[in-house]
């Protein structure tokens, strides 16, 4: 048996992007922490964030009008006072990353000593209001936060490194009030799994868009957040809530490109193969309507002309502008064959978010004693049942900020002296079957995308929940049976989240923003966020 490595920390965060890291940073000078990433610790959904950033920058906008804008994407299922609450202490911490390096756009024709910043406008948005670094904002962010996580000691960054469950007092055996002590990891270098102990665990491990076949997320967002919390006996919820978005790169060799939505706030239109427009025919918002109606308009008009795509066409602007305000997306079209500035791209819709989670409250506190969850592994009530856009980075530096702020005001629970139980793997072997896990990991993303997809039905559902049960059995016999791998511990994850995602869907006997089913196509008078509990299933 492989020689156990055992970590201790203070504060061991799960997750390697915006929410991760801005917390790491808030906590660095008085606390140890440990980041944990799967891969590259820059490989996440924050790098590929394309839009920007929304926060109340402009004068003639207000905190009103941003919740108000906010609750109305939602469809009647946000949290108002969590609107509120992250409308509020949006600019702060914003400007935080502007103090931290991020080098948001600035208007050109300002002269004074503090240049505005440039706002541009998206989907659902009343008001210029986001703020972003050309049409790579994500990486702009990624890139300034790690910049600063290496210019401090206490912050140590463990790359190739998947959390592979939660330890618990529970679990261990000990008495009291249930609490989290740390997390068994599995070291990919060393093919071995480690112990972390820790005072606290924040889990920023993102969403769960890889169980579905087309994504415009990268391969970690698998969910191990959600799961892992799950099966340490936290409450999930609003997980039929899988936003899809509309204009994803439609080609062969693009599995994942993401057409943002900015550009759709400087004029370009959707158009259908013969060139024709049809968004102004299902909203009076047109391209501007929120991303659910968006992408089911798009999907719509697919199945009626049975087209393999739509197209998004901004070829009316002046080239010039498009090129400086989209440089990103105008140099990776021309790699694919596709000019921008001259001629339609096509797109399909994507899932791009997942706008439940595990349940929390304003610092980001699960149910669970010294767990946290924050981004958009969690659940705080902010997107409802449509996440409006630039929303997203919105929420993580917000509770990066409140979840700090609680862990450093809780001085108790020393667990230098404390002995965890190393991981036994006495009892398993090497597999020889690798390409059981291949097979599941396939018929999962492809049974999520036709039955849990863009359109649902009862049918479809039970179909899916059905399906998903045996391959958990299968997964859960063959985790028992062999050593961990990668694959394996995301499968196991993909599946845990399926099962939440259809169990979900299957409560909402009615149709709301992300959620569309054609046996419940109304709204319902009452509707509330769908919780699931742990001991109840």
């Amino acid at each position: 048996m492989k020689q156990h490595r055992d970590h201790l920390c203070d504060v061991l965060v799960i997750g390697s992007g915006a929410a991760g890291l801005s917390l790491a940073l808030r906590l660095a000078q008085t606390h140890k922490v440990i980041v944990l990433s799967k891969g590259p610790w820059n490989e996440g959904a924050t790098l590929y964030a394309q839009g920007g950033i929304a926060a109340v920058f402009d004068e003639d906008d207000s905190i009103e009008s941003h919740v108000q804008d906010t609750l109305i994407a939602g469809a009647g299922l946000c949290d108002e006072e969590t609107a509120k609450f992250i409308a509020e202490n949006a600019k702060p911490c914003v400007q935080w990353l502007i103090d931290s390096g991020v080098p948001f756009d600035k208007e050109e024709d300002n002269n004074s000593d503090s240049p505005k910043f440039h706002l541009t406008r998206e989907g659902g948005h009343s008001h210029r209001r986001i703020l972003h670094a050309a049409d790579a904002t994500g990486q702009a962010v990624q890139t300034s936060l790690q910049e600063n996580v290496h210019l401090h000691p206490n912050i140590t960054v463990l790359e190739r490194h998947n959390a592979l469950d939660l330890i618990t007092r529970k679990k261990v055996g000990q008495k009291g009030k249930d609490r989290v002590l740390g997390a068994y990891v599995w070291n990919r270098k060393k093919e071995a799994v480690e112990t972390v102990r820790s005072r606290f665990v924040v889990l920023a491990t993102g969403g769960a868009s890889k169980v579905y076949q087309y994504t415009s997320n990268p391969d970690v967002s698998s969910g191990d957040g959600i799961a892992m919390a799950w099966r340490a006996g936290c409450r999930v919820a609003n997980l039929e809530f899988n936003q899809f978005h509309p204009t994803c790169l439609f080609h062969p060799e693009a599995r994942n490109f993401l057409l943002t939505e900015a550009l759709r706030g400087e004029g370009a239109y959707l158009k259908r193969p013969d060139g024709s427009r049809f968004m102004p025919e299902f909203d009076s918002r047109a391209e501007l309507a929120p991303r659910d109606v968006v992408a089911r308009a798009i999907d719509y008009e697919m199945k009626r002309l049975g087209a393999d795509c739509m197209y998004l066409d901004i070829s009316h602007k002046d080239s010039a502008f498009i090129i400086k305000h989209f440089p990103t997306i105008y140099e990776k079209l021309l790699t694919f064959g596709f000019d921008l500035t001259k001629e339609p791209i096509p797109i399909v819709p994507a899932a791009h978010y997942t706008c439940g989670g595990v349940v929390v409250d304003h610092n980001g506190l699960t149910d669970l004693s010294g767990l946290y969850a924050i981004g958009e592994v969690s659940y705080t009530g902010l997107h409802g049942a449509n996440r409006m856009a630039s929303n997203s980075l919105l929420e993580c530096v917000v509770y990066a900020w409140s979840a700090a702020c609680h862990i450093e005001a809780d001085t108790e629970h020393d667990i230098s002296q404390m002995k965890l139980p190393s991981w036994d793997d006495s009892q398993v072997s090497c597999s020889d079957e690798e390409v059981v896990i291949q097979h599941n990991w396939h018929e999962l993303r492809l049974l999520m995308w036709d039955y849990v997809g863009i359109v649902r039905s009862t049918k479809r559902l039970e179909r899916a929940l059905r399906r998903i049960e045996l391959l958990k059995q299968e997964v859960n016999e063959y985790y028992s049976n062999f050593r961990v791998s990668n694959n394996l511990l995301e499968l196991r994850n993909l599946l845990q989240v399926s099962e939440l995602m259809v169990r979900c869907a299957m409560a909402r006997k009615e149709s709301r923003g992300l959620h569309y089913t054609i046996d419940y196509p109304d709204k319902a008078e009452n509707s509330k966020p769908t919780v699931l509990t742990p001991e109840n299933h």
